[in-house]
């Protein structure tokens, strides 16, 4: 079994991304194990895709639609007498069970935990961190890092479960008393927790870097070595070098991109360090007259997006600055075609997925010197201090004036990007899956 909440949500980051493109693989190399696919949501697109049957819970106590009749057509789609929707598929080994679950929260530790009570899989795989307290004996579990533990103080503020005060407190003491008084429901805590539980419980741990393996092991130091090192890949047949320039300018007008343009993808909060990379460009561009460029920034507002916008004003940036917001990801190559450069300003990273899919595309990249970015860029990136404006400034500014510098590091990247691949992932993976049977 395999928990595909993660990569059925519909707008992907990482995490969300690396469950997706596992699980698309695991289909495509194997079709000797029965999987089944969990997800509190029905599947969609890619996922669908894999499955022959779809299983909804309909049990009152969590579903909130009515149960479909054998042979019945409900919304355009057929049940058989089990409550399984009747899917067409290459994949007969795969199936899905929806459990549906009321509340915006708790889905994993409850609702997947009372499934895994009644109807265990033989071996249960976790993408992202979080183990349901009730799992079977042989599970897998992947960590793909720590950074709660080495910024906590972003993530100490945001809480999990109600947003009312009052229920918010009544949820936060229960989680205490569930701890035994160690833990809160802040997102830092309960990061915290799950992935110590994980550790714990898990049969096997994987992680996506070097970097992150030795971090879980230096921070929760585990009575014994049971971490796996499997990079992430990135999709090759989306994310390469693009020569249609007609092509290329449809999308970007789609998203009001105009000129030159330096690119950054991923959230837009403190953590991702979008305010300082804002104030590097005002710098860049105060200390270069002759930097023409935009700064297109892509990816979903999160928590500190309220300083990205100040930035912005505060440097006078309206006119420089282009927020897309999420982009579908099928524009995201035609994205990082057109870019000058593709900048990574982050603070910590567990791996760092737009590293590959930039080097793909052959696009310049400058990146921060943190978490393991170092070691997934190779010599394939300039590297800069994250905590220090100055320093990001002059990389930005010597990545878009050097063309000698730009063209070395496309090569770089072109060559740094074979080594990557979710096939490579998913093999990987499966073969931790095989060694618990």
């Amino acid at each position: 079994g395999i928990d595909a909440s993660r990569a059925n949500k519909d707008h992907k980051s990482g995490t969300e991304w690396y469950s997706y493109y596992v699980i698309r693989w695991l289909a495509k190399i194997d079709s000797k194990n029965q999987y089944i696919l969990y997800s509190d949501k029905p599947l969609t697109g890619g996922l669908l895709d894999l499955t022959t049957k779809q299983h909804f819970d309909t049990s009152p106590a969590f579903a909130s639609f009515r149960r479909p009749l054998f042979g019945q057509e409900m919304n355009g789609a057929r049940f058989d007498k089990k409550g399984f929707q009747i899917l067409k598929s290459p994949h007969d080994n795969f199936k899905a069970k929806v459990l549906k679950w009321r509340f915006p929260f708790c889905w994993t530790q409850i609702r997947f935990s009372l499934e895994m009570l009644f109807s265990k899989p033989d071996i249960l795989f976790i993408p992202a961190h979080a183990l349901p307290i009730i799992h079977p004996k042989r599970s897998i579990a992947t960590i793909h890092d720590i950074g709660f533990e080495k910024e906590r103080k972003l993530y100490s503020s945001d809480y999990l479960g109600p947003r009312a005060g009052v229920f918010r407190y009544i949820f936060n003491l229960l989680f205490r008393l569930f701890t035994f008084g160690r833990y809160g429901a802040t997102v830092l805590d309960y990061h915290s927790w799950s992935s110590r539980f994980s550790l714990k419980h898990a049969r096997r741990i994987i992680t996506i870097s070097h970097f992150s393996k030795k971090e879980i092991m230096e921070t929760y130091k585990p009575k014994r070595d049971k971490i796996k090192v499997i990079y992430n890949g990135y999709n090759k047949f989306l994310y390469k070098k693009i020569d249609q320039a007609e092509e290329i300018k449809k999308v970007l007008e789609k998203h009001d991109i105009k000129g030159p343009y330096i690119f950054y993808v991923g959230r837009l909060e403190k953590k991702k360090n979008t305010p300082a990379l804002i104030e590097a460009y005002a710098i860049a561009k105060e200390d270069h007259k002759e930097i023409k460029h935009k700064l297109v920034l892509a990816g979903d507002a999160s928590h500190g997006y309220d300083e990205v916008k100040y930035m912005i004003r505060e440097f006078d940036l309206e006119n420089d600055v282009i927020i897309t917001g999420w982009v579908p990801e099928a524009d995201m190559p035609y994205i990082y075609n057109g870019a000058s450069a593709f900048i990574f300003p982050s603070l910590y990273e567990g791996f760092g997925i737009p590293l590959l899919q930039a080097m793909a595309c052959g696009t310049p990249i400058a990146a921060s010197r943190a978490g393991s970015i170092p070691e997934i860029a190779g010599k394939a990136a300039i590297l800069f201090d994250p905590n220090n404006v100055k320093s990001m400034a002059e990389a930005i500014s010597g990545i878009i004036l050097d063309d000698g510098l730009r063209q070395s590091l496309i090569k770089k990247g072109l060559d740094r990007v074979k080594d990557f691949s979710w096939e490579k992932c998913a093999r990987e993976t499966l073969a931790e899956i095989e060694e618990l049977k």
